[in-house]
């Protein structure tokens, strides 16, 4: 289905507004800048097609992040993806001490399965309920709680004493470690 004129000036203005945030949370769930700007350009391609569909302009953010989550969900069972082996090599700048907490935080959150970075990027990054999750990720409630403990179990593991406090949409709000 083709865009009229106004649906691609509203797309447009849609994309210029949200490509930054999808795109950090493309890079959130899968640690790689690369693969983030390529599952933020698969989201946008999806959320350009069913633009038509969308015609209550609150849920079009709960569309993309839907998109791009089943986008990711699906390029993590790809077998070509899972044979690639990423080694990023730390910069030789110093970072202050909040890309420093960024840096460990992102190095702990790439060791979890993908469906469990997944469910802790919708919890703690988005702000999103168990409810919203569970439907974005098209599972249950329960699946969303179980994968919740245990990824903050792991990344308790993993990070010791410098894990952050984190709590349900304070990684949401502007000026937050995460953003």
């Amino acid at each position: 289905m083709r865009l009229d004129d106004d649906d691609r000036r509203q797309f447009g203005e849609y994309f210029a507004a949200r490509h930054i945030v999808v795109r950090r949370t493309a890079y959130l769930l899968c640690g790689d800048w690369h693969w983030a700007d390529d599952l933020t350009q698969a989201t946008f391609i999806k959320v350009a097609a069913g633009w038509q569909r969308v015609r209550d302009q609150q849920a079009l953010d709960a569309y993309t992040r839907t998109c791009l989550l089943r986008t990711y969900l699906s390029e993590t069972r790809r077998v070509w993806r899972r044979r690639e082996r990423p080694y990023a090599e730390p910069p030789d700048t110093p970072f202050d001490d909040d890309g420093t907490e960024r840096m460990l935080f992102a190095a702990a959150l790439s060791q979890l399965p993908p469906r469990r970075r997944a469910t802790i990027i919708c919890r703690y990054y988005q702000g999103m309920d168990v409810a919203a999750t569970a439907a974005a990720l098209g599972c249950s409630e329960g699946t969303v709680k179980s994968q919740t403990a245990k990824a903050l179990a792991a990344l308790r593991v993993a990070l010791g004493d410098a894990v952050p406090a984190l709590t349900a949409g304070t990684a949401a709000k502007e000026g937050s470690w995460l953003s």
